[in-house]
């Protein structure tokens, strides 16, 4: 499987409606590929989560077609109100994470700020007809009517997907949950606040230990908060998270039960040059989203202007730095007032950790090849909306002269913007959200 250096992405479908005026339950709040690419989830804000399949005759086909169809769609979560604080708690689903699969049914977690749910995904194509204490319709039969005994027999019905709640994971964070990670043992699972990170076993609902708690005994002092949180992916001792501040702590739970002090430290060294201490040096600093490789030998952090590349057994600076909007720096004041200073993008790997992938503006996202250091910016849009149309890298000017092809950086649209995609994991099929339509684009047919 190869990075994005030689491959062209063509798109392959779209999913949700089309029309402009969007309702704002339909947006998607995020995008997760299963452990074999099989299935592909997405939340949004109202609470909905909905499963597409792989399309099997597209795996077949020749050349292979990453293809998926709706499988199943749920209401995983519904609007709360919280008498004791007067809070409202959003519907919207923050985060789904799935697990390996076991036996005949998936398994995913959904979060939404509050709760966190374990769903049972399974399909019945079968039923049991013929029983000897209840009718067909259900209803229990007068034990005295029954003078014969039947042998119940199994008949095939149309195919049912069913979702079922099978765990509530409730009341164990004060703050908002912005990450959940399941561990590599398949039994444990994080969930990730503001202030604190909690330690779940997947059986257990009613208690989770805490693990990091950063919440100072006097607010005020306040000066950092966890932005995202993830466990490794082979050692299940170890998970990192990583702060408004900029840095990534990497903690070991076999050296202390509370993960206070972290094992490393990842940091970028100042700048020295005091030009770059701008006001809003603090906030675009601010990490948005931490993933560790699959190999679990790197992880990539995204901040709000670049993405990085880090080799866990180097602290000191990371090993890559992508801009992923340089252009955007001049900006800030603007993006300040009207807040899209604060976006929380987020970034994927690909099967084979050789490439990554993040969003920006304009419906805009980027994929940075680390093997032959090329990177281009490619654009979720529905004039491209036929099957294997090739897309056009798209490229922003700054001023001076536009060519044909650019867009200028005034033109850029700051209210579409791509939050949320995912990489599959065996193959180059990538999944876009956009705003209420989630994109599926591969490598050119």
């Amino acid at each position: 499987m190869g990075g994005n250096g030689d491959t062209s992405w063509c798109f392959s479908q779209i999913k949700g409606a089309l029309d402009d005026d969007v309702t704002d339950a339909d947006i998607i709040s995020c995008v997760e590929f299963n452990h074999d690419g099989e299935l592909l989830a997405t939340g949004d804000k109202g609470g909905r989560v909905v499963i597409f399949q792989r399309d099997s005759a597209s795996k077949s086909s020749q050349p292979r077609r990453g293809e998926y169809n709706v499988y199943s769609t749920f209401q995983s979560h519904e609007p709360e109100f919280d008498y004791l604080k007067s809070l409202e708690i959003e519907e919207k689903i923050n985060k789904i994470r799935w697990l390996k699969r076991k036996n005949q049914s998936h398994f995913l977690l959904s979060t939404n700020d509050k709760t966190i749910k374990l769903w049972k995904v399974s399909e019945r194509d079968k039923r049991i007809e013929g029983y000897n204490t209840k009718e067909e319709n259900g209803c229990t039969r007068d034990p005295n009517s029954i003078s014969t005994l039947r042998v119940p027999s199994i008949k095939p019905m149309d195919l049912m997907v069913e979702a079922s709640p099978r765990r509530i994971f409730a009341n164990a964070h004060t703050y908002h949950i912005n990450s959940i990670s399941v561990n590599s043992d398949q039994e444990t699972y994080l969930s990730a606040d503001d202030l604190r990170i909690n330690l779940w076993h997947l059986e257990i609902t009613d208690q989770s230990f805490n693990i990091v708690d950063i919440k100072p005994t006097n607010m005020e002092e306040l000066t950092e908060v966890i932005t995202a949180a993830e466990f490794h992916p082979t050692e299940c001792n170890v998970f990192v998270y990583s702060s408004s501040k900029g840095t990534i702590r990497l903690c070991d739970m076999r050296s202390s039960a509370l993960c206070d002090r972290h094992a490393k430290l990842f940091e970028e060294p100042e700048d020295a040059d005091i030009t770059n201490k701008s006001f809003f040096r603090e906030i675009i600093s601010s990490i948005s989203d931490v993933k560790l490789s699959n190999n679990g030998r790197y992880m990539i952090s995204r901040d709000y202007l670049s993405i990085k590349v880090w080799d866990l057994h180097m602290e000191t600076k990371p090993i890559e730095t992508y801009p992923v909007h340089e252009y955007l720096r001049t900006k800030l004041c603007s993006l300040y007032e009207n807040d899209c200073i604060f976006d929380k993008f987020e970034c994927c790997w690909n099967g084979n950790d050789s490439s990554i992938m993040t969003g920006s503006y304009n419906n805009f996202f980027r994929v940075f090849d680390r093997n032959t250091k090329k990177d281009v910016t490619l654009e979720a849009s529905r004039d491209i909306i036929k099957p294997k149309t090739i897309l056009k890298p798209r490229k922003v000017c700054t001023g001076g002269k536009r060519k044909k092809d650019e867009i200028s950086v005034d033109c850029l649209d700051f209210n579409k913007k791509i939050l949320h995609t995912a990489w599959h994991p065996l193959e180059n099929i990538i999944a876009v959200a956009a705003t209420n339509n989630l994109f599926i684009f591969q490598d050119k047919f």
